[in-house]
């Protein structure tokens, strides 16, 4: 465990912004945040004697006193920051020398330098944020689309938290209902009514495979929608790669086998991100190259959340392929400008395209835009460790249910909805490791 991990006291400084821009902030916070700021910086008054939520502009010093850079300061008081303790940031100009001239000025006058996600670690440890928050905080940032930004700003708000809350507040009521009987054990009294009990257990389930089941779709938001485009050689997969994100990705060729390996694209249709997977045709081979691509293929499928499955216009014949059950599967005949005619246009299940021309291609994009409903401001789940928790829970709340049902003891009940509150609280970090904040803050930018 590094001592950073258990350090909150010592005051720390990192970039919050990339170089290279304009300007950059460099961001102090700590107990000596101020004291440190005010060597630095040269004001109308010293930021000791400054209010909180203000801003200052002056001189950046270097330590001899020279003039390093102008700058504007903006200052932020204990309880009252991001953190809970003093914050200053530093608004200077997007000099790479300038910026480590006064991070090096800060740790020689005290700070040293935070590690990735220290700021944010302190506003959990600080109460600012529970985990799930902190975590979302990671996922606004990493947010490239419409709505991976507002799942993860509705995360961000608090708002499965509060959710989450009010299941281990039901959670909790019933355990004290339960804890309470085993005080009064003599009187062989029942405060908890076992009938009320299973209902409201009952209910607590379903609303936690809500969440969970919420999470296939959460993911395929945050991640980006995968679409595996499947089918034999020679149908037209790459060409229709390529006219989905609108430019040349994949190599196209009339020789059949062309594709041998899967390649991948992006595009934002409104909103939100869909990566493309062009993948190697599906046929008998004795080529062992091509019995990786084929495997890479069906690995590419089964990670899909849409899949395209391609036939020719030539010869409209689709090969038997397993689709799960949370897997939409499109159909598509493609090459339909090679063909004076189809005789089953009328058929409904198939969607009929040219890649090529671009015929139906609109078609196409409404139908997978159509699998994503518009539920991105509802509580989801995007974070495969709240997913594990979730699953962790919903088994122990099963236990819980059985354990009532065989009339067993009323502490062996209890404790096994102690269980579920346990993966729950894992959730929002009333339940938590030193190993799993590391793990969790690792992943996070340095200066946030």
């Amino acid at each position: 465990m590094n001592i950073e991990m258990l350090d909150t006291q010592t005051t720390i400084v990192a970039p919050a912004t990339a170089a290279g821009g304009a300007v950059m902030v460099i961001r102090l916070s700590g107990a000596e945040a101020i004291a440190i700021a005010d060597r630095l910086f040269r004001g109308k008054q010293p930021l000791n004697e400054a209010a909180g939520y203000t801003l200052h502009y002056g001189n950046i010093v270097d330590a001899d006193g020279t003039f390093l850079d102008d700058a504007v300061v903006a200052l932020f008081r204990a309880p009252r920051s991001y953190t809970g303790d003093d914050t200053v940031e530093f608004t200077i100009h997007g000099s790479q020398y300038i910026a480590s001239r006064v991070m090096q000025l800060a740790v020689n006058y005290g700070a040293r330098m935070a590690t990735a996600g220290e700021f944010t670690r302190r506003a959990f440890l600080a109460g600012k944020l529970d985990l799930s928050r902190a975590e979302a905080v990671a996922d606004v940032i990493a947010s490239d689309s419409k709505w991976s930004h507002r799942v993860a700003a509705t995360q961000m708000r608090g708002d499965y938290a509060k959710y989450l809350s009010a299941l281990r507040g039901e959670l909790l009521k019933l355990c004290s209902l339960l804890e309470l009987e085993l005080d009064f054990s003599e009187e062989d009294v029942e405060f908890a009514n076992r009938e009320m009990l299973e209902n409201m257990l009952t209910n607590i389930g379903k609303q936690i495979s809500t969440l969970t089941s919420s999470f296939a779709l959460g993911n395929a938001i945050k991640e980006g929608v995968a679409v595996a485009i499947v089918g034999e050689p020679n149908v037209g997969k790459s060409t229709l790669l390529n006219r989905l994100v609108e430019e040349d990705r994949a190599m196209v060729s009339d020789i059949a086998g062309t594709t041998r390996d899967t390649i991948e694209a992006t595009r934002i249709i409104d909103g939100i991100r869909f990566r493309f997977i062009d993948t190697a045709g599906m046929h008998s081979t004795e080529d062992q190259l091509e019995q990786m691509g084929i495997e890479r293929t069906r690995r590419a499928m089964s990670n899909a959340h849409i899949v395209l499955h391609v036939a020719s216009a030539e010869h409209p014949q689709f090969e038997d392929v397993e689709i799960g059950e949370e897997q939409t599967y499109i159909r598509i005949v493609n090459k339909v400008d090679k063909v004076a005619d189809t005789t089953t246009k009328g058929d409904n299940a198939l969607l009929y395209i040219s890649a090529k021309e671009g015929l139906n291609i609109d078609l196409l994009i409404d139908k997978m835009r159509a699998v994503i409903p518009d539920t991105s401001d509802d509580v989801m789940v995007t974070n495969i460790r709240h997913y594990d928790a979730l699953q962790q829970a919903s088994a122990a709340l099963d236990m819980s249910l059985n354990a009532m049902r065989m009339n067993m003891p009323t502490d062996l009940l209890s404790e096994d909805i102690r269980q579920v509150l346990h993966h729950l609280g894992e959730i929002t970090g009333e339940i938590t490791s030193d190993d799993i904040l590391q793990s969790i803050f690792s992943k996070f930018c340095i200066g946030k």
